[in-house]
């Protein structure tokens, strides 16, 4: 479950995306083949009891960004669960080109969130990368510390080659999650000004700005708060979509020549090189297994923020071989 899932059932997508309800929500999606279509080809290597996550990108396949692989890009484009029937059910069809094999010692439960949650954070790390901000003697803010933030820790670690990885959020409990980990220090920002949050972050890390960021949040507070952070140069990364516009003033953030990056969802090159990481035990999960009938129940938890890492939805329809609860899916013939 994903807080995207809030915003779909609370209207905030229906203007950009033209949603038409009554929809089945949920982009998050992982279990095993039912069936394959009598259309899909063999090259593609999927056969019924495959274990398999869904990627979330389902382009035209023929658009610029979708010749570049970036699916998630096309404007023709879908995603499930906004649109095509969602992973909040037992069953639902995907196109095979869409499907990724994964051995059966992954478990679905921590699978599931990484077509999202653990991959999105993924991509937004590696602009940081790209631009040349992450390193030894550098700071790198993480700001979230829920579904997204759990694993944007990991991969700023992962992929920052030694820089220091400061989490901030505003739920104690939630940063000591994250100090697990990996994150080198924390900073609770509930009702700390600017100069409250430079001054912790001086005597945590020698600095009193961040080198790179990546919002896993999406406030406007928050974008405030972490672009002012930013030293000069500075590289500022958004994967959340919590709040609705940005605000920023003009001319800080152009004199001292600060780069906003947006970034979305993922590609399947992007999915693959997680599910990787995955195989070799490199990723961590927080998971809160929950039943089909709590659904509603987890929605408000997660509109609150009450939310520790990431809720799955389990359907025990069956047992796979690593002894949990599956969802079953049908390879279409697109």
């Amino acid at each position: 479950m994903c807080r995207s899932d809030v915003q779909l059932v609370d209207g905030y997508f229906e203007a950009a995306l033209h949603t038409k309800f009554p929809i089945t929500p949920g982009h998050e999606i992982a279990g095993l083949i039912e069936t394959v279509g009598d259309r899909v080809p063999a090259s593609a290597q999927l056969a019924v009891g495959d274990q398999v996550v869904v990627a979330a990108g389902w382009g035209d396949g023929i658009c610029r960004q979708c010749r570049l692989g970036n699916e998630q890009l096309c404007e023709h484009g879908s995603w499930p669960g906004f649109g095509p029937p969602g992973g909040y059910a037992e069953f639902i069809p995907v196109p095979y080109r869409q499907l990724i094999r994964v051995e059966y010692k992954l478990k679905w439960e921590e699978l599931a969130p990484l077509t999202d949650a653990g991959v999105t954070p993924y991509r937004g790390i590696k602009k940081l990368r790209a631009a040349g901000v992450l390193g030894p003697d550098r700071v790198v803010g993480v700001f979230g510390a829920s579904g997204l933030g759990s694993y944007a820790v990991q991969y700023a670690k992962l992929l920052s080659a030694g820089a220091t990885v400061v989490a901030f959020a505003r739920n104690d409990e939630k940063l000591a999650i994250v100090k697990q980990l990996g994150a080198d220090v924390t900073i609770n920002t509930r009702g700390k000004s600017l100069n409250d949050l430079q001054t912790e972050l001086f005597t945590l890390t020698g600095k009193r700005t961040l080198d790179a960021a990546i919002d896993c949040v999406g406030a406007e507070e928050t974008i405030r708060t972490g672009i002012a952070l930013l030293s000069t140069g500075g590289v500022y990364t958004s994967v959340g979509l919590v709040g609705t516009t940005i605000d920023i003033p003009l001319f800080p953030f152009t004199a001292r020549e600060i780069t906003y990056h947006s970034s979305f969802w993922a590609n399947y090159s992007d999915l693959q090189e997680v599910l990787a990481l995955a195989q070799k035990g490199k990723i961590r999960h927080t998971i809160k297994r929950i039943r089909f009938q709590d659904i509603n129940e987890n929605l408000e938890l997660l509109r609150a923020g009450e939310i520790m890492g990431r809720a799955v939805i389990a359907f025990d329809i069956a047992e796979n071989v690593s002894g949990s609860g599956d969802k079953r899916v049908a390879a279409a013939s697109r």
